[in-house]
């Protein structure tokens, strides 16, 4: 019984401290049930922690702190038994000793030690704040143990929080000056530690790792020609391999029946071509964890447009089906234009093959009013076979296929060109699996391929233009656990994880070359932010309301106005992207469509036109799904999904509480599926006038919705200017009882 009241004690004081409410007492008394005789001390932490888990409900949801606690004490255990100290050794302790003994065991790469003396480790060691590690939720802590922490080669724990915290720091703080090395790796420490912000999943893995793959995802353009879908073929493999996802642009290849080098009816259009892609992601998985994933986008005016809309839908010929990729549509302004004003008006489906060969030019290349004049000027021309729906039945099929499965993504290809910071070297035709990232795209070509005698040796060299391979270096300040009233602390926040991610550039492992040219081109990254949920909750703002669109307006321009300027400061440090000049960054075009126009903002735009910029693109909301989880906070810009509710994973159930959740800001949280959609995506226009590329942005809807009613939220952010929907998500809300009227 001492046993137990010390855990006890340990657990919840700092519960009881906060809310006489809750009662160790209690936790004893529920404790009573499944305690059994001579249980070891071990057995004694899991057993409170089981019951902190059952205790924790949406009115009590603090016991799960008490859970959390326990983990990690149970965690630093693991961790002594693993690495052989004994009970009293504090496993924080020599970290110098434990970067070798992980180097040595191929676990850590040997490039921390060739840039780290025993001294700056030292030096590093007493940055370290292992208090920190109660920050944690359950949930969190859970999940960063299982799939973050390194582990020997029999999956046992061999690291701690704060050492993993401080290892991706000094990995990213490498490209620094020697002299200021230690200054940034602190200052990465101290962001990520404190779980005000995040790196994307990829780096949180492999940064100090042997392999350090450190980006997140991929962007292809797909060229009409055997040689060019095969060699894109080749590449997502390669990016799969590595656990890179791919956002894949198939619009310029040739629809069904049309002519291959003259013959009438001879190619067999996208979908055969799609299911490669499909395949290649099941038999080249993400390092043995999960099968590849890829995004695969076609424009709404390309011929195969209705079999594209199928491919994921449960019925017609399962042979024309491709389960595990997800579609994404690219719209121009003008088909939405018809779908409110001439709903039953022509929809022109073409080949672009087949405009390329007759016009002369790619449709697919132009945007906006260039783009509606010269469509109308195919769509005129007879010589250039057409497949003619009304809009109405087209939008029919969209719908259809987004309630049985969530998708195609929804690309807004004028809204997105026309915002584009670098549209003088290029076009954006889609985004990636995730819908956020939006930068310039190009297709590779092979110029030729020629043999060369090396030294006796006959060798087979193929040389090819590399176009424009995209990559996504992401990160996100957690908007919940920034005090984002205090611009101090958001703008340290934010010129961190610039520097942060425009050194992952110089760091990172390239499956691809393509990738490492196009990153290197233009420098992109992509900046994001998670906790939006929870920082509308700390702020007493509910999710409907006026006061949200004004709060959202004003910290996304902080976030935009801080993170240009710490652009701008790289760049007089280290110089600008190659594609700088005539860049709208340069011209002042980049702030003029924004209305940017207080002083502040033009003093910020003379420095942009006098030094200059280090990374292309900047701003991209990612979904945060797993490191919103490690942060204890709301994922992405999205609602949460319910204040409580109960997961099962691995035949354990987990409860999950909304960050924070108390009953001062219980009815600040509004479940997604409550919450009304057209306030959601205000909300996405107000902030998308200060986010150069995208935002990672769902739809909920209830079985409730009528198809004129999806179609219209479609509309509506189409005309607020959002520039990518996500997935739509249903769920029936017969299920649940409304939240409005539980307490």
């Amino acid at each position: 019984m001492e046993k137990i009241m010390d855990i006890c004690k340990f657990a919840i004081k700092d519960i009881i401290n906060e809310d006489e409410s809750y009662d160790i007492e209690r936790l004893e008394k529920t404790l009573g049930n499944i305690i059994r005789p001579n249980m070891s001390e071990r057995e004694l932490n899991k057993a409170v922690t089981q019951t902190l888990l059952e205790l924790t409900t949406a009115i009590e949801p603090k016991w799960i702190q008490g859970a959390a606690k326990l983990y990690i004490k149970g965690l630093y255990e693991d961790v002594r038994e693993n690495r052989n100290l004994k009970n009293d050794e504090n496993p924080y302790d020599n970290l110098y000793e434990l970067i070798e003994e992980l180097t040595s065991k191929g676990l850590y790469g040997q490039y921390i030690l060739e840039n780290y003396s025993r001294e700056d480790i030292n030096e590093l060691e007493k940055e370290i704040k292992p208090e920190r590690d109660f920050l944690f939720t359950y949930s969190g802590i859970n999940l960063l143990a299982k799939r973050y922490l390194i582990k020997d080669f029999s999956r046992k724990p061999l690291e701690l929080p704060q050492q993993m915290f401080m290892g991706i720091a000094m990995h990213l703080a490498i490209p620094e000056k020697k002299e200021k090395r230690l200054y940034w790796a602190k200052r990465f420490y101290n962001a990520i530690s404190s779980l005000k912000a995040t790196m994307a999943t990829p780096t949180m893995s492999n940064a100090r790792k042997p392999f350090y793959q450190l980006s997140s995802c991929f962007i292809d353009t797909v060229d009409d020609s055997l040689n060019g879908i095969y060699k894109s073929l080749d590449n997502f493999s390669k990016v799969s391999k590595f656990g890179g996802g791919m956002g894949i642009y198939v619009g310029k290849i040739r629809a069904l029946g049309s002519p291959i080098r003259g013959f009438k009816g001879a190619s067999s259009g996208v979908i055969p071509w799609i299911k490669l892609f499909n395949d290649t992601a099941i038999a080249v998985d993400q390092l043995g964890v999960r099968n590849g994933s890829v995004a695969i986008y076609l424009d709404v005016w390309h011929k195969d447009l209705p079999e594209f809309l199928q491919l994921k839908t449960n019925n017609g010929d399962d042979r024309k089906k491709a389960h595990d990729i997800f579609p994404g549509l690219c719209y121009p302004d003008l088909f939405w234009k018809l779908a409110e004003k001439d709903i039953d008006a022509n929809w022109y489906m073409m080949c672009p093959h087949e405009i390329r060969m007759v016009k002369g030019y790619n449709l697919e290349d132009f945007y906006g009013e260039e783009w509606e004049k010269r469509y109308y000027d195919c769509v005129n021309d007879e010589r250039i076979d057409k497949r003619v729906m009304i809009v109405k039945d087209i939008v029919r099929l969209i719908i259809k296929s987004v309630a049985e499965t969530g998708t195609p993504f929804a690309f807004y290809r004028d809204t997105v060109n026309r915002m584009n910071p670098n549209k003088h070297k290029g076009m954006i035709y889609s985004s990636n699996l995730c819908t956020e990232i939006m930068q310039n795209m190009s297709a590779m070509t092979i110029d030729k391929t020629e043999i060369v005698n090396e030294n006796g040796d006959l060798m087979v060299i193929e040389k090819t233009k590399p176009g424009d391979f995209v990559v996504c270096n992401l990160s996100s300040l957690v908007l919940g656990n920034i005090d984002v009233n205090k611009d101090e602390e958001l703008e340290y926040i934010v010129e961190t994880q610039i520097r942060a991610m425009d050194n992952v550039i110089d760091l990172n492992y390239y499956a691809v070359p393509f990738a490492e040219i196009t990153n290197k081109r233009y420098r992109s990254v992509g900046l994001g932010t998670s906790g939006y949920h929870h920082m509308l909750a700390n702020n007493s703002i509910p999710w409907p309301s006026e006061n949200h669109l004004e709060f959202a307006d004003k910290i996304y321009e902080k976030i935009n106005f801080y993170a240009i300027k710490a652009s701008n400061n790289i760049a007089k440090e280290k110089g600008s992207y190659e594609y700088f000049k005539n860049s709208d960054w340069e011209n002042g075009e980049y702030f003029n469509i924004r209305n940017y126009e207080s002083e502040e903002w033009k003093e910020l735009k003379s420095q942009v036109n006098k030094h200059g910029m280090r990374n292309g693109y900047l701003l991209a909301v990612a979904p945060n799904g797993s490191t919103a989880t490690i942060a204890g906070t709301s994922e992405g810009v999205d609602p949460i999904m319910s204040r409580f509710y109960l997961e099962e994973k691995k035949g354990s159930v987990v409860p999950k509480v909304a960050p924070n959740l108390s009953m001062d800001n219980y009815w600040f949280y509004i479940s997604a599926y409550n919450v009304d959609q057209l306030s959601s995506i205000k909300a996405n226009g107000i902030r998308q006038r200060h986010i150069d590329q995208g935002q990672s942005f769902n739809l909920y809807i209830t079985t409730d919705f009528t198809m004129r009613q999806i179609m219209n939220l479609y509309i509506e952010a189409w005309k607020c200017g959002v520039k990518s929907i996500y997935y739509v998500r249903s769920k029936s809300l017969s299920v649940e009882e409304c939240e409005s009227c539980s307490a």
